[in-house]
């Protein structure tokens, strides 16, 4: 038995296990080929669920035989600027003993590696400080909010979180807030005009930040979350909404119906990816299974 003993989620687990390839790795569909992103999600939300004993060993050995020398995982060999994976490959290996080495250096990696930062122009057309630090999604470009949330999980979970880069992310999302609540892509206001949220990043910038600001810093952007999840059933934004509660503490009880509901929706809307039904599953489990892999 897996799903620590729930078998409403091992339709779940059966649909990632089948994903798994021959090499250790997963594909993002069924037959497709092998996807760090996804195997980086797989890993987590099997070590969350208590499944796959057999596959996750092996899936954590394909990241690391994908590493470079300087500790990132990119999206492919072909392209090594983006290196956004890696954060996803640390969060997989901690814990993992014959995956130290990779995980140390995926993180010396994130330390030492930013996107490109100005100081603000006063009159500046974007309401955000472009000086605040944090991580792109492709090298030598500006900062967003998914990747250096992502970044900052991986620093906190590898005990870095007290770290000065670890610090400054923090303050960067907490200036990429809107001022009405919620995180988008990583903008504030143009020319003025203040832009909307969006449920992923929401999520994602408030679990990273669950336990290094107030609760009082992120109350309206926890509104809009609890607004967001209980409207949508859109697996990847749903995810996110309920593992940004769950980070502080607010996990609403109809949490699990809902993402079965969104599972279910699959016959219709096609088969998910995998990193979707990775993250609806971390988001089915509960705040204690997600502990194991997160930080809380």
């Amino acid at each position: 038995m897996s799903t620590d003993q729930d078998p409403a989620l091992q339709p779940l687990v059966d649909a990632l296990l089948v994903r798994a390839l021959g090499d250790g790795g997963f594909a993002s569909h069924a037959g497709g080929a092998y996807a760090p992103e996804a195997t980086a999600w797989a890993v987590l939300a099997l070590v969350a669920a208590g499944a796959g004993p057999e596959q996750v060993p092996a899936a954590r050995a394909r990241l690391a035989a994908g590493q470079a020398a300087d500790g990132r995982v990119s999206l492919d060999a072909e392209h090594p600027e983006a290196f956004w994976v890696t954060p996803l490959a640390a969060l997989a290996w901690h814990g993992a003993p014959r995956q130290a080495a990779a995980a140390s250096r995926a993180v010396g990696f994130l330390l030492a590696t930013t996107g490109r930062h100005w100081p603000k122009a006063p009159g500046a057309a974007t309401g955000h400080d472009p000086a605040l630090r944090g991580w792109p999604w492709i090298e030598d470009t500006h900062s967003f909010v998914e990747p250096t949330a992502l970044a900052l999980l991986a620093l906190r979970r590898a005990g870095q979180g007290a770290h000065e880069r670890a610090r400054e992310a923090a303050r960067m999302l907490l200036d990429r807030q809107l001022p009405r609540g919620g995180w988008n892509y990583g903008n504030t206001t143009v020319y003025g005009q203040e832009l909307r949220p969006a449920a992923v990043e929401t999520g994602v910038a408030l679990a990273a930040l669950a336990g290094l600001t107030t609760q009082a810093e992120v109350l309206r952007s926890l509104a809009f979350a609890r607004a967001e999840a209980a409207r949508l059933r859109t697996p990847l934004s749903l995810a996110w909404a309920l593992l940004g509660l769950g980070a502080w503490g607010e996990r609403p009880a109809a949490a699990r119906s809902w993402v079965l509901e969104s599972a279910a929706a699959q016959p219709r809307r096609g088969a998910y990816p995998t990193t979707l039904l990775a993250l609806l599953l971390l988001a089915a489990v509960g705040d204690a299974a997600v502990a194991r892999v997160l930080p809380r």
